[in-house]
């Protein structure tokens, strides 16, 4: 069977499941398409979107890619170089998607191939409705054409929109692009970005690797900026945004807390807090900063791999808040060969002494069934930003700058 052939039924398939799909409901994993078997720890990567918006073009795109290598952050695990919204033209005669003319003037495989060629992977963007949030061709309707286009271009990663959407089923309209990803030759990570308006953690397992939890990340720690109809949010405020939904994440499928903004302007102790919770709520990485002009001080933060293990960790848990005062929050994550990292971020403005008893603050998280009292156990840390060592068999005094965090890996003694 011809790929034209195979290509006419799956845009009949895909008209047929938009229309029946708005009030399709899914009880069984079975019902759902398979998935290729990539994306079990969290997607690390770089985003065009954060810094750039819609001033993106094909050199920039190849700039990031030699920066990425050059800053150390390809060694770190880094792999994604992902255009966002902007990058298409016009659909042509046949329906197929084309690049802007002037932004990518050698079209997308191009770039996709001297991105490669570097030995990294390239994203591209797209989204559910006719229309993405800037303006241009959205997949609605030609989602198995759009999907082979990407496959021909050398795409390993799609971020799929919500924007346009109105009267649309998410489970139909994000089955349907994940139906027609699952039938390619090549691989491409589905990361769906509902914004968790219709609770993606609930249905989105089956059908892609990661779902965005909470709308629109912004460069602060605790604001909300106003677009009117919708906000984005400052860290503080994505981070408290959704709570009992790290159940629901694990290897191959994880809750998203948006795209990085660490190097765009916080102080360092609020990047270095950023970076260090969606590490351990095992997000993906995917940076959203000039990579080509980025600060030391970025770039160490970016790069920390004792942090990022913490992150691609292969159980794939998203760390549980156990302990929360209003002022100090502490996060603890089970990792892999019994050892279990601990976050200490303090959400005030000012320096906190705190003294964490071990023995009064036993670990016990019932979503993964697993527990850590103690008096019966005892650990040796490394504290994975300062590199100091010590053990549980006495309180740890901590004294915690303003917005930052104090980060420890508990190995068994």
């Amino acid at each position: 069977m011809t790929k034209r052939l195979l290509l006419t039924l799956g845009i009949i398939a895909s008209s047929f499941l938009m229309s029946v799909g708005v009030q399709a409901q899914f009880k069984t994993a079975s019902e759902f398409p398979p998935k290729h078997d990539i994306g079990q720890t969290p997607a690390m990567g770089w985003n065009s979107w954060n810094t750039f918006g819609c001033n993106l073009n094909d050199q920039l795109i190849r700039d990031m890619a030699d920066a990425m290598i050059a800053s150390g952050m390809k060694d770190a695990g880094y792999e994604y170089i992902n255009i966002d919204d902007c990058w298409q033209g016009e659909r042509d005669s046949r329906g197929y998607l084309t690049a802007h003319p002037e932004r990518f003037p050698h079209g997308i495989k191009a770039v996709a191939d001297y991105v490669h060629s570097k030995g990294l992977k390239i994203g591209i963007y797209s989204d559910a409705g006719n229309k993405t949030c800037a303006g241009y061709a959205g997949s609605r309707g030609f989602e198995y054409q759009d999907a082979l286009t990407f496959a021909e271009w050398g795409i390993d990663y799609l971020k799929y929109d919500w924007c346009n959407t109105k009267d649309i089923n998410p489970i139909g309209a994000y089955t349907t692009m994940s139906q027609a990803l699952a039938k390619l030759e090549r691989p491409i990570l589905f990361s769906m970005c509902e914004w968790g308006d219709n609770d993606p953690w609930l249905w989105g397992k089956e059908l892609g690797h990661s779902w965005r939890a909470t709308g629109d990340i912004y460069n602060c720690w605790d604001c909300a900026f106003n677009h009117g109809s919708w906000a984005s949010l400052g860290v503080l405020k994505i981070l408290d945004k959704r709570e009992n939904i790290r159940k629901y994440s694990g290897p191959g499928h994880f809750n998203d807390y948006d795209m990085m903004e660490v190097g765009n302007g916080m102080t360092e102790a609020q990047d270095r807090s950023h970076f260090s919770l969606w590490a351990m709520l095992a997000s993906p990485l995917i940076a959203g900063n000039d990579l080509r002009s980025m600060s030391e001080t970025t770039r160490k933060i970016l790069t920390n791999k004792e942090i990022i293990a913490l992150n691609q960790d292969k159980l794939g848990y998203e760390a549980l808040r156990m302990l929360d005062t209003g002022k100090l929050n502490v996060f603890i994550k089970q990792l892999e060969n019994n050892e279990w990292a601990v976050l200490f971020l303090n959400r005030t403005d000012s320096t906190m002494d705190y003294t964490h008893d071990w023995e009064y603050y036993p670990m016990k998280d019932d979503d993964k069934g697993v527990s850590l009292n103690f008096s019966e156990k005892k650990f040796t840390y490394r504290d994975l930003w300062k590199g100091s060592k010590g053990n549980t068999l006495k309180p740890l005094k901590l004294k915690i700058p303003a917005n930052d965090v104090v980060v420890l890996r508990l190995t068994p003694q």
